[in-house]
């Protein structure tokens, strides 16, 4: 399937919500860009933008966005889209505290549903809407298998991902037969800088596989992805385990 538009003198655009995410640049470069493509990486940290903007095919551009300030999310939106359509949209903003430390500090649990989930919400309403006014573009959404069921070990987590994984669901619901599409990618723990000092669990991937399975699922058609794709049948099984049980397993 047809990601950029290839007609003479096309430019394709790509924008990167999150744009220092390892996961997000991965899937940038999967995907293979054409050499004119402009890719914008929008988040907080200029410095770190304009640095991993070094390693990507294209011409990048770094546009200053935060997740969590929601009133601003529309207008954000209005002036991407001033400057030209945009073909696909990677939704990747997100951080992971450990759940003690957002047992002891709430404001740090609102500032990881905020971004994680609620920042997701009203960034992808607003350029949804330019997208269905245009009738084309991709919107992908960084979802993962903590949606499926959160675990006592990090449920504010995983109950900002089960959030943002039923919006995606209804999103490409609403943008059916309008020419826009979302594909929804359920990876599985992906090491990295995010997961850093973390025990690696099973079934374990890395951000370039990530990338890989989704510039395949964006070129096959596919509107949901799991990494690795034995995480699907998993997901199935996770949610028939009793209660009880699930409480003794799921640290």
């Amino acid at each position: 399937m047809e990601i950029f538009p290839n007609g003479p003198g096309s430019s394709p655009r790509i924008l990167l919500l999150g744009g220092t995410s390892e996961i997000g640049l991965a899937i940038v470069t999967a995907l293979g860009p054409p050499a004119r493509t402009q890719v914008i990486l929008a988040g907080r940290d200029e410095q770190r933008l304009a640095a991993a903007g070094k390693q990507l095919p294209g011409q990048v551009r770094t546009r200053v966005y935060d997740a969590t300030e929601t009133d601003r999310h529309q207008a954000f939106a209005d002036a991407i889209f001033a400057e030209g359509p945009l073909d696909v949209v990677i939704s990747a903003a997100g951080i992971l505290v450990p759940q003690p430390e957002v047992e002891r500090d709430v404001r740090r649990a609102a500032e990881m549903v905020e971004t994680n989930f609620t920042g997701h919400v009203t960034s992808l309403l607003a350029i949804a809407g330019h997208m269905r006014a245009r009738g084309r573009g991709t919107i992908v959404v960084l979802s993962s298998v903590a949606a499926v069921r959160p675990r006592k070990a990090n449920f504010v987590y995983g109950a900002a991902k089960a959030g943002l994984d039923s919006f995606a669901r209804g999103l490409a619901d609403s943008l059916h037969g309008t020419g826009v599409r979302v594909v929804l990618v359920r990876p599985g723990f992906v090491t990295g800088r995010m997961t850093a000092g973390m025990r690696p669990a099973p079934l374990s991937s890395t951000p370039e596989q990530v990338g890989a399975a989704t510039a395949a699922a964006l070129r096959g058609g596919k509107t949901t992805v799991w990494i690795p794709a034995s995480l699907r049948g998993l997901a199935v099984a996770l949610r028939l385990v009793p209660r009880p049980a699930w409480r003794s397993i799921s640290r």
